[in-house]
């Protein structure tokens, strides 16, 4: 993904068409880096302009997407709401193939007096920015960031400072490249270089992506280097270039956006991509296509966050169970003499009429086949007597705790096993609405503090449910696949019929997976298989190479009283071995 001079152009030429003439009505700034314009047009009603200057995800283009505002505005949109605010744009244009986009305005100042502005929007990495300038002038009014010579030794971005553009990359522009430039920039460059590093190195306004797509449509490999280059390759490549020119003189963009299996966004450019692999492609407008793809990065953002919100809680409250389990069973190490201490009390009892006062005894242990004798440590302020008493206190002591222990252990070991199986199910959750379900769930087990706001609570009924993972065999039946612990309840113990072939992961982590017979009086074999790898890929097993499956009917699948969810027992079961397989997830999934 790059936000290339080609895409900058694309945008460019499309704002031109929609928002030249319209008057800007409001300005907001929901985030630090980010603007957005609301233009009034005559002919498109009311459009909303994105202008980010964020590190990461610095661009320009028209949204659709909804963006909170502080409660204040900060100090460059106040600035900008005074200069701009109720001015038509009187142009859009792209300086040179660069990644800035000059906004020109027509405004009037405090007094009412007719005057311009223009706003500079520069998408430049980390150093992105946008600038309001007074033509006039050519003085900074202000600047989204601001920074002195302190930080940039080639300009400074202050009010009245001379405003400088970025400076040049002393690339070429294709659209004044003589074919004679063109050859001899190919050809003074590094042999050693790929043909895409060199395009990338000296000829403006496209990206990595962008250059190696024109290197496939000259009929060569994306690696090809310059030292194989002869007269064919150039002639090739000069054509390509030709082309570029004439896309961008005639503003014929293509512009596209390519998809996955599941119709998530992987990449976009203003030409079509034909080198890189995708489920899908979708062609559009450059603005609409940017809107969804960056609206769906910040989508997988939010939702990476909060998974990594859950996991820390879950893995935090792993480890304290797994500290209380290394306490109980030291514990139970301890209470495991209590055997000992009964057989010193019974040898010491039997021995009472020869046995003095002191720090030790010898007795008879006349438990061992040979009546070997056996050394009893003595407390020797007590009378024999008074040590075997002390010696069965403390064995029935021992056996009351290992009682107790035992069932802190059982439990604690129930809970270390069904966090680590939300654990996986956090880790491989594939929407927001899963999270949320995990959340929800977990706060149903008092691992976290319900977040409920008033008049936002809503019933279980109203909440739905999520629906489970669902494939289809290769033999055309379905395979349905749990995404965490609630779902795996439902999908076993409501969704599937008794006869129902029910299989998870022997004593790993892991999704129930259910194969739905329909009228199929048994499983067929491969059906059986691609479950079995299912149910090994969506387990906390997925990296291994064969991991042992249990299935079973699903009439012999049960839930304990009081089980925390997704935690069944079952019997009659059999075991396979299962490689997990992503090629057989994909293939196995529907497309959309």
């Amino acid at each position: 993904m790059a936000f290339d001079g080609l895409v900058m152009a694309a945008v460019a030429s499309e704002l031109a068409g929609k928002i030249v003439g319209g008057r800007l009505e409001k300005i907001h700034q929901p985030g630090p880096s980010e603007l957005v314009l609301v233009i009034h047009t005559r002919d498109w009603g009311k459009q909303r302009l994105l202008i980010s200057a964020e590190a990461r995800d610095a661009r320009v283009h028209l949204t659709d997407g909804a963006y909170v505002n502080p409660l204040a505005p900060p100090v460059f949109c106040m600035v900008l709401r005074k200069h701009l605010e109720g001015g038509r744009i009187r142009s859009v244009e792209q300086v040179g193939l660069e990644r800035v986009l000059k906004l020109s305005f027509d405004s009037r100042d405090e007094l009412g007096r007719p005057g311009s502005k223009l706003l500079f929007c520069e998408v430049m990495g980390k150093h992105s920015n946008v600038l309001l300038i007074d033509p006039g002038s050519n003085t900074i009014v202000d600047g989204i960031h601001r920074y002195s010579h302190s930080v940039s030794r080639y300009r400074e971005v202050l009010p009245n400072r001379p405003y400088l553009p970025p400076p040049e990359q002393g690339k070429k522009d294709p659209r004044q490249l003589s074919e004679e430039q063109f050859r001899s920039v190919i050809l003074n460059s590094d042999l050693g270089s790929t043909l895409t590093e060199v395009l990338l190195q000296n000829i403006a306004g496209i990206g990595p992506q962008t250059c190696r797509e024109l290197v496939v449509r000259a009929g060569l490999p994306q690696d090809y280097q310059l030292e194989y280059c002869g007269e064919y390759e150039l002639n090739q490549l000069w054509a390509q270039l030709q082309k570029l020119r004439q896309t961008l003189e005639q503003g014929t963009f293509a512009p596209t956006l390519l998809l996955d299996r599941r119709g998530q966004p992987l990449d976009f450019a203003a030409l079509d991509l034909s080198h890189l692999p995708a489920f899908r492609r979708e062609s559009g407008e450059m603005n609409r296509l940017l809107d969804r793809y960056y609206g769906n990065l910040k989508q997988r953002r939010v939702m990476e966050s909060r998974r990594q919100s859950l996991l820390q809680i879950t893995r935090r409250e792993i480890a304290r169970f797994k500290k209380k389990l290394a306490l109980y069973q030291k514990s139970l190490a301890a209470a495991e003499k209590g055997d000992d201490y009964r057989l010193f009390g019974e040898l010491l009892t039997a021995n009472l009429y020869r046995l003095e006062q002191g720090s030790e005894a010898r007795v008879e242990n006349f438990y061992h086949p040979e009546n070997q004798e056996l050394l009893v440590p003595l407390d020797p302020t007590l009378t024999p007597g008074e040590n075997a008493q002390a010696y069965f206190k403390k064995y029935l002591k021992a056996k009351n705790t290992r009682e107790a222990v035992l069932a802190h252990l059982e439990l604690a070991q129930a809970e270390v096993s069904y966090l680590e199986a939300v654990e996986i199910a956090v880790s491989q959750a594939l929407d927001p609405e899963d999270l949320q379900e995990i959340r929800t769930e977990l706060e149903e087990q008092a691992y976290l503090k319900a977040r409920t706001q008033q008049g936002q609570k809503k019933s279980k009924k109203e909440q739905g449910r999520s629906t489970p993972l669902s494939f289809v065999s290769s033999e055309g039946l379905t395979i349905l696949v749990g995404k965490n612990n609630k779902q795996n309840d439902y999908l076993t113990l409501k969704l599937a019929g008794d006869e129902d072939i029910w299989l998870h992961t022997k004593d790993i982590p892991g999704s129930h997976v259910i194969i739905r017979l329909d009228r199929h009086p048994e499983v067929p074999e491969q059906t059986l298989l691609e479950a079995a790898s299912l149910a090994a890929w969506f387990s906390k097993a997925r990296q291994s190479g064969k991991v042992p499956v249990d299935y079973t009917r699903r009439r012999h699948v049960r839930k304990p009283k009081g089980a925390k969810p997704g935690m069944v027992i079952y019997d009659n079961q059999r075991t396979l071995m299962a490689a997990p397989n992503e090629e057989l997830v994909e293939r196995l999934m529907p497309a959309d």
